[in-house]
């Protein structure tokens, strides 16, 4: 475990890291283009999920770079990530259960998904996570929930829009366990922590 960990705090692996993420954030608000073009400006900062998700994990990357801790951004970034990870992989298993066939851009979107929430919970015993720093994160991620599925902003899967009152639950409760992750594993007084090796 050590050796991993160890491997995780190096900076070659950091950058790459890094770059990865920048370049999926980029990606993923590109892939939202259109919907947002359609989306009423107060609702821009709530509807491109899973890139603002990766965007969090950017800034905790940068600040190990510069071995600084940015505890708001590691809430964040822990609690979306592993949500909006899940999330998808669960969407795209749901298209293929509904529709019996999944685009390969499907499989492409639950593997890089899988990875935003494997790259979060990994890197938590670095945060320095404070009581503020979740509470600010969990409300922000129910928030999100409401502005998806109450004001109708949520990710557009259009053969599962029949399902919409039910993904909306799921969701909500996928939130939940999302804040529990990141406590359990971010900030919990007994969890494991580690310091980046410089």
């Amino acid at each position: 475990m050590n050796v991993i960990y160890s491997l995780l705090a190096n900076r070659q692996m950091l950058a790459l890291l890094l770059l990865i993420n920048i370049f999926g954030t980029a990606y993923g608000y590109y892939w939202y283009g259109s919907q947002l073009e359609n989306t009423p400006a107060i609702f821009w900062a709530f509807v491109p999920d899973s890139p603002t998700a990766s965007l969090f994990f950017v800034f905790v990357l940068l600040g190990f770079l510069l071995r600084r801790n940015f505890g708001l951004m590691e809430a964040l970034a822990i609690i979306t990530l592993f949500k909006y990870g899940i999330w998808a992989v669960a969407m795209n298993l749901m298209t293929f259960v509904t529709t019996g066939s999944l685009p390969w851009e499907g499989y492409m979107l639950m593997a890089s998904h899988l990875g935003m929430a494997i790259q979060g919970v990994l890197y938590a015993p670095f945060y320095r996570i404070k009581p503020w720093h979740l509470i600010v994160a969990g409300i922000w991620t129910i928030h999100n929930d409401i502005i998806d599925y109450v004001f109708e902003m949520m990710p557009i899967y259009r053969d599962l829009l029949v399902y919409m009152n039910s993904i909306g639950y799921f969701t909500f409760w996928l939130s939940i366990l999302s804040i529990f992750v990141g406590w359990y594993f971010g900030y919990r007084k007994k969890r494991t922590t580690l310091s980046f090796i410089h």
